[in-house]
């Protein structure tokens, strides 16, 4: 007989295997691309799609029951067309880009505008410090997949660089 040596969470110390599975398990095909995940993404150089997966991410949209809850992470995975990426934002927690496919950009930044660029491809990283102004841009003629993590259940929303696009970062959430 095997014996479980940690507790199960309150929230699921009654359940069924199958309410763990029914609740912890996402499929790709069900995932619903979110053009409208983010308050930059509707600016030209800026479009992506967020797949959710595990919580909301850093978009701070709600569960709706479709992504598995997250306890101290979130997981998603993001569509980036050509040319396109994200605007040099921060966060309060660290945030991974692992590159799945296609090629994209990472950068970091400091306040003066000093950037460092690197270019990665499937199977390598970015793992960015919290507080540390980052992003990334997909330069080449393939759409590119990423997945990001982030290291917090919930964390805030994105705290984009620019002061307009800051002044906006919840409008996505309507």
């Amino acid at each position: 007989m095997n014996v479980a040596r940690h507790a199960r969470p309150a929230e699921i110390a009654d359940w069924s295997l199958e309410q763990i599975m029914d609740r912890h398990v996402a499929r790709f095909e069900d995932r619903v691309p979110d053009w409208n995940a983010f308050s930059d993404a509707s600016i030209e150089g800026y479009r992506r799609a967020q797949h959710r997966f595990i919580g909301a991410g850093a978009s701070g949209k709600h569960d709706d029951g479709a992504v598995v809850p997250a306890g101290n992470f979130t997981l998603s995975i993001m569509l980036v067309p050509p040319g396109q990426g994200n605007a040099p934002h921060t966060h309060e927690v660290e945030e991974v880009f692992f590159i799945l496919q296609g090629r994209c950009t990472v950068f970091v930044e400091d306040e003066a505008g000093h950037r460092l660029s690197r270019e990665l491809g499937p199977w390598e990283l970015m793992s960015c410090p919290a507080g540390v102004i980052h992003g990334y841009q997909n330069d080449t003629d393939e759409p590119c997949y990423l997945q990001v993590v982030l290291g917090r259940g919930r964390p805030e929303v994105a705290g984009f660089a620019d002061d307009a696009l800051f002044e906006k970062r919840e409008a996505h959430l309507s």
